[in-house]
């Protein structure tokens, strides 16, 4: 199954168009058969990739080398990253000193997670740079109707193979509280992700 197309570039943006490849299967684990550690301006990030060179795994930064790589595991082999993906590090290194960047027109293979969960990822990548939006909000830009469905967003946040690509971070609980964050740093970097966004929880942030 396809996901959406989009073939609008913002400034910053890959000119590759955006789009969630392959058929989905419950069962089946997010892998990276490559990755890639890099450093930013809050610690060491990693970005894995398949033999088509579509990203699979973006790993929000940790506070050293050995900890982003326990989260490689399996079949997944240290490489040199392609031209495409050389070019979303980069971006992802000018998004942690402040820059705002616009992920939105990469490439993301997401074929091993289940239909709602996608249709869930594909509604929050259409929330921009200094956005928010809240759990049960989201839930209905997807289309859950269930009476968990704003549960059903967390666990999918918790769940998000592709963190920052993919923004859970924009995310809030009702009310414009900050809700929970599973990334290396926990809260406080949900926090200042979303200040680099201008976004400050204390002072009204912009709900959608």
């Amino acid at each position: 199954m396809t996901g959406r197309i989009s073939t609008t570039v913002a400034a910053g943006a890959l000119a590759a168009p955006s789009h969630i490849v392959g058929r989905a299967s419950a069962s089946a684990p997010v892998t990276a058969m490559h990755y890639h550690l890099f450093d930013t301006e809050m610690g060491i990030a990693g970005i894995g990739w398949n033999d088509d060179g579509v990203i699979t795994r973006f790993r929000l930064p940790d506070p050293d080398r050995a900890s982003a790589k326990k989260q490689f595991k399996g079949n997944a082999k240290p490489g040199n990253p392609p031209p495409g993906i050389a070019a979303v590090i980069a971006q992802a290194k000018r998004y942690f000193v402040g820059e705002r960047i616009d992920f939105t027109a990469i490439d993301l293979d997401l074929a091993s997670i289940d239909a709602s969960r996608r249709a869930i990822y594909e509604s929050l990548r259409k929330v921009g740079f200094g956005e928010t939006v809240t759990y049960g909000e989201l839930a209905k830009r997807a289309g859950a109707t269930a009476p968990q469905a704003a549960q059903d967003v967390g666990v999918a946040m918790a769940r998000n193979p592709v963190p920052l690509i993919i923004p859970c971070h924009r995310v809030l609980a009702a009310g414009g509280k900050l809700g929970g964050f599973s990334a290396p740093g926990r809260t406080e970097a949900k926090e200042r992700m979303l200040a680099l966004e201008g976004v400050f929880i204390g002072n009204q942030p912009r709900l959608l």
